[in-house]
């Protein structure tokens, strides 16, 4: 029995106190697992500075280092000189790859949203205006639009698929439980725009994607009789360059 209480005073599970209630302004109370996290993370940067410094001081200012000649100050900011690399025709081919890969998962995509959107109501497009007629200026200012198109005030800024109110509860809907409405609209217009951001994307990963075609004909293709492809249209931003290859004879 004396081994068995001695095993179970071994399995005593410690507990830390909270935060005591006059000290809750000032966060949670650090646990000793977090001293430890903190006081480890201090000791390293102690470590590495007292590292730097030392380099520092035993750092003979005439020995010879090539990041002297590979690096520089312009306007007081120091910046590296990278060489460009000589690119072959196997990058550009994975280059090209992954581009094709990532823009058919965008359109995948786009093609999933539009689908689930039906392109109803789409905000960059011109929004109608609806005008209500009255009989005069004291019967305007009691007008409820919402009364008048026997609808429910949150669907007023919709200009499709407008319920009237009886068939709204025959739906079984809930119109007390406005939030619930303004929530199905957000949800709507944060689609709407992830479905344009989505597009814009798809649309530059196009132009990267014919701008590496352009490149991969260019280093494969040699000059033909010492002619080289001339480039008709220069590149932009949105656009590829347009080159046009000399003609070969067909034997």
């Amino acid at each position: 029995m004396a081994s068995l209480r001695n095993a179970m005073k071994t399995q005593h599970v410690h507990r830390e106190r909270h935060q005591p209630l006059a000290r809750q302004h000032l966060g949670p109370l650090e646990k000793k697992k977090d001293y430890r996290i903190r006081a480890k993370d201090q000791n390293e940067k102690q470590k590495a500075i007292a590292t730097l410094r030392r380099r520092a001081l035993n750092k003979n200012p005439d020995e010879f280092q090539y990041h002297m000649i590979n690096s520089g100050l312009k306007d007081g900011v120091h910046y590296e000189k990278v060489e460009d690399e000589v690119l072959v025709v196997s990058n550009v081919s994975q280059d090209l790859t992954y581009i094709t890969h990532r823009r058919s998962i965008e359109r995948k995509k786009i093609e999933k949203l539009k689908a689930q959107l039906h392109m109803l109501d789409v905000e960059d497009q011109q929004k109608n205006t609806h005008i209500l007629f009255v009989d005069d200026d004291k019967e305007a200012k009691k007008a409820d639009p919402a009364e008048i198109l026997e609808t429910h005030p949150s669907l007023l800024g919709r200009s499709f698929n407008r319920l009237r109110t009886s068939q709204l509860s025959a739906l079984d809907i809930n119109l007390t439980n406005t939030s619930l409405l303004k929530n199905i609209s957000n949800f709507k217009r944060k689609s709407y725009k992830e479905l344009t951001q989505r597009i814009e994307r798809e649309n530059k990963l196009r132009i990267m994607q014919e701008k590496l075609e352009v490149k991969k004909k260019l280093m494969e293709n040699k000059a033909v009789n010492g002619e080289k492809p001339k480039l008709v249209k220069a590149g932009t931003n949105k656009t590829a360059p347009v080159y046009e290859w000399p003609q070969i004879r067909k034997k």
